[in-house]
């Protein structure tokens, strides 16, 4: 091995030598490992490799001792910005790649295309730096990428988080990897659309150097001990090893960083540079977080993998999903790993047998494949364009949800997990007319002590999936069957001698309205079909079945709290969750909220109990409710998350409706959804108004909920007309309303809402004091009545459009710097959101729209009750139009959204539809913007129908994604109520 600069080998003379350049990301080790495979490979090959990296020289020379690898330091990527071994930092991810690779992007372009020259270079292979690919095609060589995930897909997640104006980051990536030739794909991969073609290969692993018994001879630990190897690549902060965390008679070999730490006797540390493979292949299981190069190695020998997962990183999902479908992993709940609870896990982990069998010389499969394309053989096949995979990369969203078949780079083992798990998965709809055949299922299983199925084929189906858990649970054949983990968690919750509470609530379609809630509108909702269903079991401490983790935890007879959620695997989060329910009392009173919050927050991929057990500290703080016995709970929603759709508020709901049926506490439908409010506000943390949990508590079928959001004054039900008919279309952009746009949107409303008191308060000033005086062509201007009602204005929506325009409309800046506001105006007076001093809010925009908002709604009221015509289709579709642009003039549109809408008016001004009798007249994004779904407003026909299909498979050609599309509507958990049911004891117990 030589660095960068030194002279070359003029020793070695082989006839066909080749020169690659092989840059590797500067995220971890994971990838400079598996670089080290692929180069060696090369290298026995008889070529010269220039790697560009910033790892250590060990990571390649424990591996490499030859002078034609040549290493050159030099990082033009930073990966993900960790905090700590298990936390990414989103923000500081995307502003550190700024720094490193978008500012000096044009200087580090020209310093590589020299640089390819200089070496004369016959390949570039990319691991998988996105710039390498730009800089290869501008120096005329043909690039190869080698991975498994790619960094758009990753920062994708982040510019959620972080803001849209982070975008051009994503897309900048993806455009450079545009140019790369083909992709050698590696196992566990995540959808990458930016590449026009790939190649599969096996696992790349890096070959053992020595055999298992003779590493333990070496570390002095006999065959019959048990060997942990704790492998995190750096550890938890504030994290401290405990004697106890071991079953007895175990050891742990711990890699990393734990210098300033003095390990218990049973922990032995091991050499920074230490080959890791030889010593994972000589331990019994492995404790760690996954990345490529951990799940590969453990695969490859067979090792159980007890992970615990990462924050943000998305890569994760699939290597998990790869992991657990070859029967190698464990998940261990991250505050049982720093509290040194790990003996259930280990335990579970010796018991498994890891059975993959498939091949594990990737490295060299992947070698002569680079050696073919340097010499100039084509591996591309053209099938799909580079502009093409990019535009599908770009408005497909990057999103992690997504429904089963629907993103053609799903590998097959990722798409039969989810199919093995259709149950969950929403394609049951909430229709009535199901056949007594299917009724009669469930009654054979369960006696139904109290409720109405209301000839719901969800519900039915939901009751039917909970009959099947008991025969998982009893049946060790079907147990031995490869089975979702969270199926497997379900079989093990309730007991099934007691009775169980079932509640329904639907998600629902913004029809107008939106985000106007906030800023008191009337708003008109419609509770979709869809619904989540929440089963609960309140029992005695001592009759609760626990999992073996919880067990290991508990002191004496506390009540548990168990959770399963449904779903999991479709949006990276920990399918269970459970916690001692004194956890919620701090000292004698309940925790407080900004407590619960950072209680939740601390594990994300648990944050999702927020919405679950939120409820229940919603109860003992709100209504002094108080918990002694144990909660099992059951979440299966057919509300995707992520489309803008109130898939939060159909959980917050149903686990509310049950939890407070099974405690016995009646709450009014309205009641409940204010108290679910308070969970998103305050547990959560999510600034949303108060218009979702209302239509999903006290919504009904086929029925627009009414409702002034002041906070909450339900007007009532508007029918909706025989002959009018909504639609939900789905754009595959992730929204939500915890994200960076729609609380900076909300911010800058409640700016414009204090501008204008203080404006109206100075106004009134000056009109009095003109009263006082002589002026009286100046009395006229302004009458004291508006005024006064002005300087106090509570919500924005109770000011009108024409005095908005005569008086407040020319004073509202475009945008304000919080620093500035806070100066001047002190606060904004909103409870569940923060102005951030450094960042500048859009003002004008963001007040304009509720007040004009409010108007366009009270006008589709009324016209919904006016007589049927195509004027009146064609008004209510305006409004929705305008409704449209509106959001995006507030910055809260998205390209899925605006191509939906789009397409909208085209099938509207279409010869066809302007030749007969319109079918569809007007759409809108909805909830709170930035992606999700839109609503469409047609003619109740198959005609209308058959355009919305059409729309669909337009949208699909345009972006690679196939949208999905609500329709039908159902009742709102007031009107379900609840279910009470048992077992029949004729079945197994």
């Amino acid at each position: 091995m030589r660095t960068e600069g030194e002279s070359r080998d003029d020793h070695v003379v082989v006839s066909d030598r080749l020169i690659f350049a092989y840059y590797v990301t500067g995220h971890g080790f994971g990838h400079a490992t598996r670089v080290t495979e692929v180069v060696r490979h090369l290298i026995l090959a008889g070529h010269v490799v220039h790697v560009v990296t910033g790892a250590p020289d060990f990571v390649f020379t424990t591996e490499i001792q030859s002078p034609r690898l040549i290493l050159r330091k030099v990082l033009l990527d930073c990966g993900a910005v960790q905090a700590d071994a298990l936390t990414v930092d989103r923000l500081a991810s995307l502003e550190k790649y700024s720094e490193t690779a978008v500012a000096p992007r044009d200087s580090i372009l020209e310093t590589e295309v020299q640089w390819l020259h200089s070496i004369k270079a016959d390949l570039v292979v990319s691991d998988v730096v996105p710039v390498a690919c730009r800089a290869a095609a501008d120096a005329g060589i043909r690039s190869v990428c080698v991975t498994n995930f790619s960094w758009d897909f990753i920062y994708a997640e982040y510019v959620m988080a972080a803001g849209y104006h982070h975008r051009s980051i994503v897309w900048q990536i993806a455009e450079d990897y545009s140019h790369c030739e083909f992709l050698i794909r590696l196992p566990g991969y995540c959808p990458m659309p930016a590449f026009r073609d790939v190649i599969d290969v096996p696992l790349v692993v890096r070959r053992l150097h020595k055999p298992r018994k003779e590493v333990r001879k070496e570390l002095g630990i006999a065959e019959d001990v048990k060997l942990v190897i704790l492998n995190f690549g750096g550890q938890p902060a504030g994290w401290k090893l405990k004697e106890e965390s071991l079953p007895s008679g175990w050891l742990c070999l711990v890699c990393g960083s734990l210098e300033d730490q003095v390990l218990p006797p049973n922990f032995i540390k091991l050499a920074k540079d230490v080959y890791t493979p030889d010593l994972i292949a000589a331990s019994d299981c492995m404790l760690g977080k996954i990345g490529y190069g951990t799940v590969s190695e453990a695969l490859a020998y067979k090792l159980p993998f007890v992970f615990v997962r990462r924050d943000y990183f998305n890569e994760e999902p699939f290597l998990r999903n790869m992991l657990e479908y070859f029967q190698g992993g464990v998940e261990m709940i991250r505050r049982d790993l720093l509290t040194g609870q790990w003996r259930p896990y280990l335990e579970r982990a010796v018991t498994l047998k890891p059975c993959y069998e498939g091949g594990c010389n990737g490295g060299e499969v992947a070698a002569r494949i680079l050696q073919d394309t340097a010499i100039g053989k084509n591996y591309a096949s053209d099938k799909l364009s580079g502009a093409r995979r990019l535009r599908d990369a770009i408005v497909l969203g990057y999103q992690l949800q997504r429904v089963p078949g629907r993103d053609i780079s799903i590998p097959e083992w990722y798409a039969n997990a989810e199919s093995e798990f259709g149950l969950r998965t929403g394609t049951q709809n909430a229709e009535t007319n199901q056949s007594s055949v299917f009724e009669n299922s469930y009654i054979q299983d369960f006696d139904i002590l109290h409720g109405d199925l209301l000839g719901l084929s969800d519900t039915m189906s939901f009751l039917k999936s909970l009959a099947e858990l008991n025969t998982l649970s009893d049946s060790g054949k079907n147990a031995e069957k490869r089975q979702m983990r969270e199926r497997m968690a379900a079989a093990n919750l309730f007991n099934w001698q007691e009775d169980i509470i079932v509640a329904r609530a639907p998600g629902r379609l913004d029809v107008v309205g939106g985000i106007a809630d906030y800023s008191g509108s009337l708003v008109l909702q419609m509770p979709i079909r869809e619904a989540c269903h929440v089963a609960v079991q309140m029992i005695h401490p001592s009759k609760q079945r626990l999992w073996k983790h919880a067990q290991a935890r508990r002191q004496g007879s506390t009540p548990v709290l168990q959770i399963v959620s449904y779903g999991s695997e479709l949006s990276n989060r920990g399918p269970t969750f459970d916690m001692d329910i004194s956890d919620f009392m701090d000292g004698e009173e309940p925790m407080a909220y900004e407590k619960a919050k950072v209680y939740f927050a601390q594990d994300p991929s648990q944050k999702w109990a927020a919405y679950v057990a939120g409820t229940i500290l919603v109860l003992m703080k709100e209504l002094g409710v108080r918990f002694e016995n144990s909660i099992s709970m059951l979440v299966s929603s057919a509300v995707p998350e992520g489309k803008g759709v109130s898939s939060s508020a159909s959980v917050e709901v149903a686990s509310m409706s049950a939890i407070a049926a099974a405690h016995g506490i009646d709450i009014s439908p309205r009641d409940l959804a204010l108290l679910c409010q308070k969970v998103e506000n305050h547990v959560v943390g999510a600034p949303c108004g108060v218009m979702d949990q209302m239509t999903s508590a006290c919504g009904e079928a086929n029925k627009l909920l009414a409702m002034v959001c002041q906070p909450a004054e339900v007007l009532g039900l508007v029918d909706i007309p025989s002959h009018i008919k909504f639609w939900g279309i789905d754009s595959g952009l992730r929204h939500s309303v915890g994200g960076a746009d729609y609380g900076s949107v909300r911010i800058g409303a409640f700016m414009g809402r204090e501008i204008i008191k203080s404006t109206a308060s100075a106004k009134l000033c000056k009109f009095l004091s003109i009263a006082n005086g002589t002026h009286t062509d100046e009395l006229e201007e302004d009458s004291l009545e508006p005024l006064e009602a002005e300087k106090s204005l509570d919500y924005l929506c109770n000011l009108s459009p024409h005095r908005y325009e005569a008086l407040y409309a020319k004073i509202l800046p475009q945008s304000m710097l919080g620093d500035t506001f806070l100066e001047k105006y002190t606060d904004h007076n909103d409870p569940v959101t923060i102005i951030d001093r450094k960042r500048n809010y859009g003002v004008k925009a963001a007040a304009k729209h509720p007040i004009y908002e409010n108007f366009r709604v009270k006008a589709f009221k009324a016209l919904l009750t006016s007589a049927a015509s195509d004027d009146q289709l064609t008004a209510l579709g305006e409004l929705m139009y305008q409704c449209h642009y509106s959001y995006s003039a507030c910055g809260l549109g998205s390209d899925g959204t605006d191509k939906l809408v789009q397409l909208v008016q085209e099938t509207e001004h279409s010869k066809p539809s302007k030749s007969g009798d319109g079918t569809l007249y007007g759409a809108k994004i909805t909830g709170g913007g930035s992606g999700g779904t839109i609503s469409v407003v047609g003619r109740n026909c198959l005609r209308s129908s058959q355009q919305i299909f059409q729309i669909q498979q337009r949208y699909k050609a345009a972006t690679g994604y196939l949208p999905v599309v609500f329709e039908g509507s159902s009742p709102g958990a007031g009107k379900f109520g609840h279910l009470r049911i048992r077992r029949r004891l004729s079945h197994k117990q």
